[in-house]
């Protein structure tokens, strides 16, 4: 089994050490061929069996799953002076297992699945550390056609909750000694949110969404809008089904302000105004054709510089990564394609997936960020040496791994990736169907080469 596994889920607890060893083999099989179907990745029938049976089984909760990641995740989060909270939610559409019972109504009647809201712990290098919390629900049938009622609920009423949630989960479980930093986007721009009472260390970047009142008279955009520009900053912008991945040089301005409590909720004499920086970042001349990048951040964090503000920026852009991380989750391990019969079922599927979906993540962001480190960090013995040589069409290996970040983009060149000079890092997605090659490839590699055992090597995420 692979080690990296051992590590990940050493506290695993499920009430029967059984289930803590089916736990380990299923993320072991799921991982090492991500994007296979669960007999494709268990290969032999009993294994295939006892992953469904696990599944089913109710003596087993999701967060009791995911229970073990986190800790490890919280572990890594102890040597980082600044962890990234980085909030979104996302969905499971079963539309088309209409059989699958538990589900509930996603944006109309005519689909089904189920909710969720992940917080992705996240490095200021801009390496994924892991989940910190994680949210599912499933709607009620009832609430379809009720949203014209929905200003006059609460926020505790509302799904609009699942954010202040998962702050204080945040809150709670990173250690004091680490600042936490919630990233979120316009979803998250609830005046609750601002007002909601915060540790010592845990501030907020949220991306605005409304053109709120804010100081004694005025309004958001326009208020930000007329300061001057403070400076530029460059980075590169992040490939959607809608645009491709191009860099951007950005206009960015910042000013401290009030937001003001709702109009409709001023009656209610608690609610003061909240103080907060906002930056407006634009760009000036995009590419012919293309939508200018334009965002609004809000902050509770003190911005006195331009550095201060172009920081903020960077640590926007890596919100990018929790979208990654549903992409993986849904597309890589095509988690939607899972016929599990009911919705608790697939909970515990999705809360294994999890951990499969962050490892791809953080190989992927790792290789970027610490491109020197030696590959047997994060591949075995017979794994790099495979690798190599298939890469190479060589039978005899180096003494020595190669670096991480060539170990990557070679196992991305088996998924697809052509490896150009001008193709940059490979993405997730070459990685997943590389990995898969590469299983078989190493398998192969052990039956003529019994001396490069896995029990020869090691691997850690930590």
């Amino acid at each position: 089994m692979e080690s990296w596994v051992e590590s990940e889920l050493q506290y695993a607890n499920l009430g029967d050490k059984r289930r803590n060893e089916r736990l380990k083999q299923l993320v072991a099989d799921l991982s090492s061929q991500p994007g296979a179907s669960v007999p494709e990745a268990c290969e032999e029938w009993a294994a295939t069996k006892a992953a469904y049976r696990f599944w089913a089984n109710a003596a087993v909760e999701a967060d009791e799953i995911l229970d073990s990641h986190r800790q490890m995740t919280l572990a890594r989060c102890v040597g980082e002076g600044v962890v990234l909270a980085v909030q979104d939610t996302s969905e499971l559409d079963y539309a088309q297992h209409s059989k699958m019972r538990g589900m509930g109504p996603l944006n109309n009647e005519h689909q089904q699945g189920m909710k969720f809201h992940t917080t992705l712990a996240v490095s200021v290098e801009g390496v994924p550390l892991g989940v910190l919390h994680q949210e599912r629900w499933v709607r009620a049938w009832s609430e379809v056609g009720s949203r014209g009622q929905r200003r006059q609920r609460t926020t505790a009423e509302k799904e609009s909750q699942r954010w202040l949630n998962a702050l204080a989960a945040s809150e709670g479980c990173v250690p004091a000694h680490v600042a936490v930093v919630t990233i979120a986007d316009s979803e998250a721009d609830i005046y609750d949110l601002f007002a909601q009472p915060r540790r010592p260390g845990s501030q907020l970047l949220i991306r605005a969404a409304h053109n709120r009142n804010v100081n004694e008279a005025g309004h958001l955009w326009e208020t930000v809008g007329n300061s001057p520009v403070q400076g530029e900053y460059s980075f590169d912008l992040q490939r959607k089904a809608d645009r491709p991945a191009r860099p951007a040089t950005v206009a960015v301005r910042f000013t401290p302000l009030w937001i003001q409590p709702p109009q409709h909720r001023r009656q209610d004499a608690t609610l003061t105004p909240v103080p907060l920086t906002a930056l407006l970042v634009e760009e000036p001349a995009p590419p012919p054709g293309e939508p200018a990048v334009t965002w609004l951040l809000l902050t509770t964090l003190p911005v006195a510089s331009l550095d201060d503000a172009l920081r903020m920026v960077r640590w926007y852009t890596y919100r990018w990564l929790i979208e990654r991380f549903h992409f993986v989750l849904k597309s890589g391990c095509r988690l939607e394609e899972l016929q599990l019969e009911t919705a608790d079922r697939i909970e515990r599927a999705f809360a294994t997936y999890c951990i499969v979906a962050w490892r791809l993540l953080w190989l992927t962001y790792q290789a970027r960020r610490h491109p020197d480190l030696p590959a047997d960090l994060v591949l075995q013995t017979h794994e790099w040496q495979a690798l190599y040589c298939t890469i190479h069409q060589h039978n005899l290996p180096p003494p020595a791994p190669p670096s991480l970040a060539q170990a990557i983009r070679w196992i991305a060149q088996l998924g697809g990736f052509l490896a150009r000079k001008s193709d940059g890092d490979p993405g997730v997605k070459t990685l997943w169907r590389g990995l898969r090659r590469l299983h078989d490839i190493a398998h192969a590699w052990l039956l003529f080469h019994p001396s490069s055992h896995p029990a020869h090597s090691h691997i850690s995420s930590g």
